[in-house]
């Protein structure tokens, strides 16, 4: 029996060990490329400041990353802007929340073959990305730009179904969002994310057309929802909402990466 008890206290001590680390220990999902080395940065303020243990889990696409939060797999993840995060919500039903905000990445349509928007041909190949509201957020673009005309030019998860007019008779692919620098030398144009443009080596000064820092795609920190008050997240939010980390995003897509945290 003493034995017995001794075992059952040392478990129970164990668990209650467990349970505190699992406190300060928390995943976050990022897309693989410049944004994971900017979270890095919160990560070491955060891990200096507030001893959070905290593990970057890399993706390669922008849909696992909220099916593993909406799991549990993840405690946090940023990668994300609020039109795609309700998208998400809207079609597969996941119970989450924003946390904080992070940067604007502006997109931008690129080309290999013409150095100005007014050399576009007509009946010209232009990629978009597949994924909703960031295709409808190309879209729009080309629509202020006046290169075709949507049919509601606020409907943020915009396809071409729903273009009323197309004069030049522009061709559509859509594309993976990380598919698409690869697919650049193939077509005319494509709307590429900072997020991939950036290692593919491609800036906002190469783009034809591009958002400008008023763009209201801010991406976040977005966590299943009753979890944006919880102490750690709260610590991450803080830690990235840091001057280094500016400073980080900063150098790694040179003056593209606009803080969507300051007013």
């Amino acid at each position: 029996m003493k034995t017995l008890a001794i075992s059952s206290l040392t478990a129970l001590a164990l668990s209650i060990n467990t349970a505190a680390a699992d406190d300060h220990s928390i995943k976050v999902g990022t897309v693989a490329g410049p944004e994971t080395d900017v979270m890095e940065v919160a990560v070491r303020i955060a891990e200096e400041e507030f001893g959070l243990d905290i593990e970057i889990i890399e993706f390669t696409d922008y849909v696992t990353p909220n099916a593993a939060l909406a799991d549990g797999s993840l405690d946090a993840n940023a990668f994300q802007h609020e039109p795609y995060l309700q998208s998400m919500i809207n079609d597969r039903g996941y119970d989450l929340a924003i946390a904080g905000r992070t940067f604007v990445y502006p997109i931008g349509a690129y080309s290999e073959k013409y150095t100005d928007i007014a050399d576009l041909p007509d009946g010209a190949q232009i990629a978009l990305p597949n994924d909703p509201s960031n295709e409808g957020r190309a879209l729009i673009l080309m629509h202020n730009e006046g290169l075709i005309t949507l049919e509601d030019p606020t409907f943020l998860e915009a396809t071409p179904l729903d273009i009323a007019e197309n004069p030049r008779n522009f061709r559509f692919r859509e594309i993976e969002a990380a598919q698409l620098p690869r697919v650049l030398p193939d077509v005319d144009m494509a709307f590429i994310n900072n997020t991939f443009a950036q290692p593919a080596g491609l800036t906002l000064g190469d783009a034809l057309i591009k958002e400008g820092p008023e763009s209201p795609y801010v991406n976040l920190i977005a966590v299943r929802a009753g979890d944006e008050e919880r102490e750690d997240i709260r610590q991450l939010v803080d830690a990235y909402q840091r001057e280094e980390v500016i400073e980080k995003a900063d150098e790694l897509f040179k003056g593209a990466a606009v803080p969507g945290w300051i007013e």
